[in-house]
């Protein structure tokens, strides 16, 4: 996107003065190197890749976990072991992932260690021999849960395939970056030794700003929301998976036991329970799924494309058009206090969701998209590198975490919070959670996002404030993100 206004630097391509076109031919994702953005590296992509580099990274995550195995199914973890093989930290500098605020998650640490060691030596002592599947894969290990969740997935294969990430990224660096925009860096745990049993470093020239390097990532091998192979599907397509079995036998075992955890009016969570408790009895059913996913593996590449163009355009794209058309260049970034530089922002973002097409960055195929995070997501990008102000997520003060802390000094501290109209616990929050944070802040300064969708749902909001003495409150903001009050409603597309 080139454009005459200097904006603020937000993403990749902003920092180092890089042209889109050629980052997009690259085949790299245009990361923020204000906020992580919710993408990630979706294994299976490597697996059913044509690129014979990606098949032969996947080959590697694999004999990784197998020689993990192998150590797993031996003997007891040590905490040697655990610290040296089975933890790793989060790979924060390619900007990707479930982090709220900033780049920093909490990597795979001891619970994970404990888990996957668990797995490995009993109900996963097989993996690297199926027989069922085209192929052994990482996301097998967190099917069972057990500990091993999808942000694990995640940070477990970024760190399997750093090696590869970095090379990448030095190759751009070193064909489109100046001298003074790149570094040579030192980076632990790039490379596995089987011989020594320990990871080593090595040394890349990569970009470098804000004291600390960067890592691109391809967007033929991201994906949002979830792998393609994921346990959320297992449980909830559950029985249609375990009738699809061919063996009789045990078709007849799983649904005897599968249904004998039922009562004849289970609920929803209840029959995903049952799902889980039944796959650790005959975790074969894992396998199985395994192969209808394989089998429908060209969908995996077309939903993950789509999931990323979704991203690009909510989280790029737009929020590009959002600085370039109506922030920069104006008294936007003129500094007032907390408060006031708080309430620019969402007053602006209000303007252009309501009024400028902006209710499109929470709809796709037409339809509403209700996700507080992305609101959230929306409104932190839209803070840029050197505002002046500490923008963060609260850490939980034994009292729970406020969306946004925005403060220049002590003294100067304003909390922001968003909500959805439709959260069932909407006046509960607005009567008692956020004075309960400003105390725990020690400031009186807070706003309250509230974003609708529909006449109803704007109604119940206002019957909510006037019972609760609040309607008109001038920290409280109202935004209207419905389509069909919109003059270009009717044009609502990806």
């Amino acid at each position: 996107m080139n454009n005459s206004v200097t904006s603020p630097a937000i993403y990749f391509t902003d920092f180092f003065n890089v042209d889109e076109q050629s980052l997009e031919n690259y085949g790299a994702l245009n990361i923020s190197l204000i906020n992580d953005l919710p993408l990630f590296i979706d294994p299976f992509l490597l697996f059913d890749s044509e690129d014979a580099t990606h098949k032969a990274l996947h080959e590697d995550i694999i004999n990784y976990v197998k020689y993990l195995r192998d150590i797993s199914v031996r003997s007891e973890l040590t905490k040697a072991q655990s610290e040296s093989l089975f933890k790793f930290s989060e790979v924060r500098q390619n900007w990707l992932g479930y982090s709220q605020t900033g780049n920093r998650g909490s990597g795979l640490g001891n619970d994970f260690a404990v888990a996957l060691h668990k797995n490995l030596r009993s109900i996963l002592k097989d993996f690297g021999s199926e027989t069922l599947t085209r192929g052994s894969h990482l996301e097998k290990v967190c099917l069972l849960g057990s500990g091993v969740g999808k942000d694990h997935l995640s940070d477990f294969t970024t760190n399997l395939i750093k090696h590869y990430l970095l090379d990448y990224t030095q190759e751009f660096a070193q064909n489109y970056l100046s001298p003074h925009q790149r570094r040579i860096v030192a980076v632990d745990r790039v490379n596995f030794d089987y011989k020594s049993e320990r990871w080593k470093g090595a040394r890349y020239e990569l970009p470098y700003v804000n004291n600390d390097y960067v890592i691109l990532t391809p967007k033929s091998i991201l994906t949002k929301d979830e792998s393609w192979i994921n346990r959320s599907e297992l449980l909830n397509k559950f029985e249609d998976i375990y009738n699809s079995v061919s063996d009789e036998i045990l078709r007849s075992q799983v649904n005897d036991y599968f249904l004998r955890r039922l009562s004849e009016d289970a609920t929803k969570e209840e029959e995903r329970e049952a799902a889980a408790s039944t796959l650790e009895r005959f975790p074969q059913l894992l396998d199985h799924y395994i192969r209808l996913k394989e089998e429908n593996a060209s969908e995996a590449h077309k939903f993950s494309k789509d999931k990323v163009l979704e991203t690009e355009r909510q989280f790029i794209t737009q929020v590009q058009e959002l600085v370039v058309r109506y922030l920069a260049g104006s008294s936007f970034y003129s500094q007032g206090n907390s408060f006031q530089e708080a309430l620019k922002r969402i007053s602006y973002l209000k303007d252009v969701i309501e009024n400028q097409d902006g209710y499109r960055f929470f709809y796709v195929k037409g339809e509403p998209i209700k996700r507080e995070a992305d609101l959230q997501l929306m409104y932190r990008l839209t803070w840029y590198a050197d505002s002046g102000f500490d923008v963060n997520r609260e850490v939980n003060n034994g009292r729970g975490p406020v969306d946004y802390k925005i403060s220049r000094g002590s003294s100067d501290k304003t909390l922001v919070e968003f909500k959805l109209a439709s959260n069932s616990k909407l006046k509960q929050n607005l009567k008692h959670q956020v004075g309960v944070y400003e105390a725990a802040n020690n400031t009186s300064s807070s706003i309250k996002v509230i974003l609708y969708f529909s006449d109803s749902e704007l109604i119940r909001t206002q019957d909510i404030l006037n019972e609760l003495g609040l309607l008109g409150s001038p920290d409280i903001v109202l935004i209207d993100a419905s389509s069909t009050n919109k003059p270009s409603a009717s044009n609502v597309k990806d």
